[in-house]
């Protein structure tokens, strides 16, 4: 299929999936991710789809059957042109947390490398409003949009082998919570209740692609 820039580029991946990429098209990263969301949206309200699957700027969509691959190929583009980024309905969720102490091992550390206070470092982290791009790493874990450049902080050079599950970090110009117990590099700099990921569960991730959320400021531990 031909593309322009202002045309998304559509691949038949296989018989019955296809690969929805608008990457190169984004003159706003965050305005074409609420497009993909709104059309994953669009796509799951039909039944001809397995599983439907946003991430950065792109959508994989598994169709049941291979006969409907042809139809939605020119639809899917159709539906492009005609959605807009307000069509997309999200979710907010706020997030008891408490920063510092044994809770965020590594917030002096952040604080340091940006000559601020660790109740400096709670408070810009807790005052923005974060989007979740798309989920990966772990089942569960959301990579968000919306960290202020003030925060932004190297990983570390030798990841942990155990990052406590609910664990709110930073890793570059990212933050995000561990959804389980596992390896991570992520500077920590604080700790969530908060369930993001259950197995047993009708939907198994608390928090989708397109949700947006804040982090609530619990207590601040020296």
């Amino acid at each position: 299929m031909t593309t322009t820039k202002s045309t998304p580029k559509i691949i038949a991946l296989t018989t019955h999936s296809i690969f929805f990429d608008a990457y190169e098209t984004a003159s706003d990263i965050l305005t074409t991710q609420k497009k993909i969301w709104a059309l994953a949206q669009y796509c799951q309200s039909s039944d001809d789809f397995v599983d439907v699957v946003p991430a950065n700027n792109n959508l994989t969509l598994y169709l049941k059957e291979p006969a409907q691959l042809a139809g939605w190929l020119p639809r899917l583009l159709e539906q492009w042109h005609e959605l807009k980024a307000t069509d997309f309905n999200s979710r907010h969720h706020k997030l008891a947390t408490r920063y510092g102490g044994e809770y965020g091992p590594d917030i002096a550390h952040v604080a340091k490398h940006h000559n601020l206070s660790v109740d400096d470092v709670a408070q810009m982290h807790s005052s923005a409003k974060y989007h979740v791009l798309f989920l990966g790493f772990k089942p569960g874990f959301a990579y968000l949009d919306g960290l202020s450049p003030q925060l932004f902080t190297p990983r570390h050079a030798e990841p942990r082998l155990s990052v406590p599950k609910g664990s709110v970090a930073i890793g570059g110009n990212q933050t995000g919570i561990y959804p389980e117990s596992s390896p991570g590099g992520w500077q920590i700099i604080g700790h969530t209740d908060f369930r993001l990921f259950d197995i047993n569960a009708a939907s198994p991730c608390a928090i989708e692609p397109g949700d947006t959320l804040e982090f609530v400021i619990q207590e601040v531990l020296k």
